[in-house]
């Protein structure tokens, strides 16, 4: 309901009946659950900007005067309403707005508190310019400083063993109050000079990031480069980098990662004029956040420095235990094949590649095959064909199965990006002298990735190549290879040509639907039925 009446204007009769809706909205502004009062915030702000100037002076703003003088959930509701009503209202109920407004940012209530830090950015820029810093910054001032005594009061408390669960969530609102008072910071910044944000609002943030609460310092993090941004270049080279770099070693591990995973746009506002020396020995720890970001750090650090020091981080990552880590390093790498050139990087990346390939653990070697179409595809075809081309073929005859799977499905990836004629020149032509190899189960692994191959390089290739070696292997030995057969007819079926399946498929089948494997008549008949059903 709170969602629907904000769309309610044409339905009422049009702007001029507008404020019929305002009733509703106000009681749903004053309800316990959080999502429904915000909801109707949102539609009260939409129906506002759209009333006319008087209906705005009359029943707008007296709502919003109405609801910031009930209960806490009616106040911290009102918040979100001054950046609609301030920009039609006149000098008298401005400044009563300001007043108000400055009250509800004084609230003994954290709720209210914080939803007057939410909605500050938007109030200030409706305030004309000399009443930013009279009214916006001591508001803004007292929010980020919002529970600091209130930690050390509840901080005694604990040491006399006094301290309460009710006490224990008024500090964890306080928290979010100065956490919210964070995101400001970039806001006011841009509507003050130059001059002026230094002075206010660059304290405020170092102050910030070295906050009692990890959640405080994880959104300075978090912003980090939105702030430099405010600032400017020069107190980012003075002042921030020292904050960055104590985030870095931030005793907490998100806010660690937050700041790790701005590292590369952090360089791109200093450009490489800042040391790397400084940044990176505090990043490497951040595993996760570092390898999501450090790739995009070669085009600005250039050809040298990737070298010295990217590539070696870059390596140790490829060999992490977790899977995702290796995901972002490689889904980047192309970042840095462009900086430092194809020879150098595929000289590294192969003894990484060759000591992965023979992990013991068979999930490592299923997570390295899961990587190489794409490295494929950001390295060109060159790199596979003279580099790892062999070694996607022995993972065809591995011994684990998961492991032949993989092989299997990396090999039709490849031929999907590099076309029907290279899969025909560099992968079934191998495939191929693999099909009679004298363990079954790689026979069997050989029929599924020349089924899967099929759709790919297309009804000519798949004719007279693929097909007559899958219907060789129904009259082998192994039962398990025959009913494999009879599981992947079915798939050729659908690519060669209707005469090919009357003339050669069906007689197969039938033939395999008499088999003295009972496996293989089962498999043999749910062919026959998937084909002529």
């Amino acid at each position: 309901m709170a969602q629907q009446l904000g769309v309610f204007i044409p339905y009422v009769g049009g702007v001029e009946y507008a404020t019929v809706l305002l009733p509703p909205l106000e009681g749903l502004c004053r309800v316990g659950e959080t999502c429904v009062r915000d909801k109707a915030v949102e539609s009260l702000c939409k129906i506002g900007s759209q009333m006319r100037e008087p209906d705005l002076i009359e029943s707008f703003i007296p709502l919003l005067k109405k609801l910031a003088d009930k209960e806490w959930t009616a106040q911290s509701s009102s918040c979100g309403l001054f950046h609609i009503a301030y920009p039609n209202a006149t000098e008298p109920l401005r400044e009563e707005l300001r007043t108000l407004y400055n009250q509800l940012c004084h609230n003994e209530t954290p709720l209210v508190r914080k939803a007057a830090a939410k909605n500050l950015g938007k109030f200030a820029e409706t305030v004309e310019q000399p009443y930013l810093m009279n009214y916006i910054m001591p508001m803004f001032k007292h929010l980020t400083q919002d529970g600091q005594t209130s930690i050390k009061s509840i901080l005694m408390q604990v040491w006399e063993c006094k301290f309460s669960f009710r006490k224990r969530s008024d500090l964890q609102d306080q928290d979010s109050v100065r956490l919210l008072a964070v995101k400001n910071c970039a806001v006011l910044g841009k509507l003050l000079v130059q001059q002026v944000c230094l002075a206010e609002i660059l304290p405020v943030i170092i102050s910030l990031s070295q906050d009692d609460s990890w959640q405080v310092r994880y959104t300075v993090a978090d912003q980090l480069c939105e702030l430099c941004e405010t600032v400017g270049p020069d107190a980012t080279r003075t002042e921030m980098v020292p904050a960055y770099v104590r985030l870095l070693r931030d005793n907490e591990t998100d806010v660690r990662r937050a700041a790790a995973g701005k590292v590369t746009k952090f360089f791109q506002i200093l450009s490489p004029e800042l040391p790397v020396q400084h940044i990176l020995p505090c990043v490497k720890e951040v595993r996760f956040a570092l390898a999501s970001d450090i790739m995009g750090l070669s085009p600005i650090l250039g050809k040298d420095q990737t070298v010295e020091q990217l590539l070696p981080i870059f390596l140790t990552l490829l060999k992490d235990e977790s899977t995702q880590i290796r995901v972002n390093i490689i889904s980047k790498i192309d970042q840095v094949n462009q900086v430092i050139g194809i020879d150098l990087l595929s000289q590294s990346l192969l003894s990484v590649i060759d000591e992965l390939s023979e992990a013991k653990h068979w999930r490592v070697r299923v997570a390295l095959i899961n990587f190489i179409p794409l490295l494929a595809s950001q390295l060109g075809v060159s790199f596979y064909n003279d580099k790892i081309g062999a070694l996607c073929m022995q993972w065809l005859t591995d011994e684990v199965h998961q492991v032949r799977v993989a092989a299997a499905n990396n090999l039709v990836l490849l031929a999907v990006k590099f076309g029907p004629e290279w899969a025909l020149e560099h992968i079934i032509s191998q495939v191929l002298d693999m099909v009679n190899d004298r363990r079954y189960q790689y026979r069997i692994n050989i029929l599924r990735t020349l089924s899967l191959l099929a759709p790919v390089v297309g009804l000519e290739i798949t004719t007279s190549t693929i097909f007559p070696v899958i219907l060789a292997a129904s009259t082998d030995r192994v039962p398990n290879v025959r009913f494999n057969v009879a599981k992947v007819l079915p798939s050729l079926a659908s690519i060669v040509d209707q005469s090919v399946v009357e003339e050669r498929i069906r007689p197969c089948l039938n033939k395999l639907n008499q088999d003295e494997d009972v496996d293989v008549r089962f498999f043999a008949n749910k062919a026959l039925q998937a084909i002529y059903q």
